[in-house]
């Protein structure tokens, strides 16, 4: 059986050693031998052409992704979608609902405020025009623990910190368009969206003359007095238009602001508030607005390594009956993926989720064990769906700054990931003999930003058709 090979396959055929290439890499990284993590194994074999201490459990970052990929696709299928409904408390006269607007969260992870707008458009449409009671936002479809934004790094403001939400929109994340000045020290100008009601943006960002490295190294944002979101630091000229982005407030807050502005802009009034609440049994509901298929939701996710889609998608998981036991849909969702994976008869010792995401200190995973989900996708008939959402190297997505001047550029779909001290991909990649590989590398060492060339070697190695 495929599961019982997943789970079992031996290392016999696999090279007792890495390619000379990526171990000069990693000796000019000052990274030793034990700090690296690799597997690799071609998609129609039983066993790893590549094996080095593959068993061992390393923190992945982002990587991580791939496993939540996989469980929500094997779970859920690439076809499902999540539903946000809009409901009714009162009768409508002349253009007045007498009661209250009720937005049901359905989980959606990606409700942007493009969909928003034309869900309350079609509200106007149905010939609501005032609401006489409120706009009640709610998220309780979704049983989640405390999240604190500043617990990672003590950047709370940045949208990778933000948590899941039964009524996540627009990812949580407020877009800034910054436009540097012609001169140094000349004001940025800036273009914001979505528009947030109440929140006052007091820009300071100024131009610099410095060259073009990391952009945003200099960049800052910060709340002041509840809503007044300070922006400092300074923009190089040589960069041009850039877009940077900020979660200026928790969730809830930020829906109620964002609902607040686009039921005014789409004509509609209120003569109570947007807040957060639940839904009562005799609500009558209007209709229901679909996401986008998962297939699709995967390929943001992925191309893009978005944290708050993998949150979501683990908390979904841990949606269902057996999950929801504990209360807890986030650590139901990792035990879920877990089972999920054992089924698949992928040996998950050693495994451990927090998130999802990979933006966590204690995410483990052995590199064989990523390999065999990376296997076990590609005998899946959702497969398609899976290799196409990862991002390919050299040319879209979180790797287009990668094998560039490569002859295997285009032939990797890889997942990358980095924190301090780890830097970890995975992913398929073709070689010139038209033979796919699943390849994972993991480094966990203090050196492990000066890891890329060894990763890139090692898919030199791979296309090069050498094992």
């Amino acid at each position: 059986m495929l599961t019982l090979a997943l789970a079992a396959a031996p290392y016999a055929h696999a090279t007792p050693a890495l390619p000379p290439a990526v171990q000069l890499a990693l000796d000019n990284a000052r990274i030793p031998a034990d700090a690296v993590s690799v597997w690799v194994q071609p998609v129609d074999a039983d066993a790893p052409s590549l094996a080095i201490n593959a068993d061992r459990p390393m923190n992945p970052a982002s990587v991580m992704k791939l496993v939540t990929a996989f469980a929500a696709l094997e779970r859920l299928g690439p076809a499902h979608a999540w539903r946000t409904r809009v409901a009714t408390r009162g009768q409508v006269r002349d253009g007045v609902l007498e009661g209250d607007l009720y937005l049901v969260g359905g989980a959606d992870p990606v409700l942007g405020y493009d969909r928003l707008w034309k869900l309350l458009r079609r509200v106007r449409a149905l010939g609501i025009e005032r609401i006489a009671g409120d706009i009640v936002l709610d998220a309780s479809v979704l049983r989640l623990p405390p999240h604190d934004p500043d617990a990672f790094d003590g950047r709370g403001l940045r949208p990778y910190n933000s948590g899941p939400h039964g009524l996540l929109l627009n990812y949580n994340t407020l877009l800034l368009g910054l436009y540097p000045g012609k001169t140094a020290n000349a004001p940025v100008t800036l273009a914001a969206e979505p528009p947030l009601a109440g929140i006052e943006i007091d820009n300071r960002i100024l131009t610099s003359d410095a060259p073009c490295g990391t952009w945003y190294r200099d960049l800052q944002a910060s709340i002041e007095g509840g809503r007044r979101l300070v922006l400092s630091g300074s923009l190089p000229a040589a960069c041009g238009p850039r877009t940077w982005s900020a979660a200026p407030l928790p969730p809830t807050e930020f829906g109620s602001a964002l609902v607040a502005t686009l039921w005014s802009e789409v004509g509609g009034r209120i003569a109570g508030s947007v807040r957060e609440g639940t839904t009562p049994a005799e609500a009558e509901e209007l209709f229901g607005d679909e996401s986008p298929a998962l297939a699709e939701v995967v390929r943001e996710m992925n191309k893009w390594s978005s944290n708050v889609i993998a949150r979501q998608l683990l908390a979904t998981l841990g949606n269902s009956p057996l999950a929801r036991a504990g209360g807890d849909m986030v650590a139901g969702g990792a035990r879920i993926a877990n089972e999920i994976l054992v089924s698949a008869g992928i040996d998950t010792t050693g495994l451990v989720i927090e998130n999802g995401s990979g933006l966590s200190r204690i995410e483990r995973i052995r590199a064989d064990s990523l390999g065999h989900v990376l296997i076990a996708a590609w005998r899946r008939p959702w497969m398609p769906e899976y290799v196409a959402a990862l991002p390919v190297a050299g040319l879209d997505g979180t790797a287009r700054g990668r094998l560039r001047d490569s002859a295997a550029s285009g032939h990797a779909h890889i997942k990358t990931g980095t924190l301090n001290g780890v830097r970890a991909m995975a992913g398929y990649l073709l070689d010139r003999h038209g033979h796919r590989h699943a390849m994972v590398m993991m480094i966990n060492h203090p050196e492990a930003a000066n890891s890329t060339a060894a990763q890139d070697a090692l898919m030199d190695w791979l296309w090069a058709g050498t094992p």
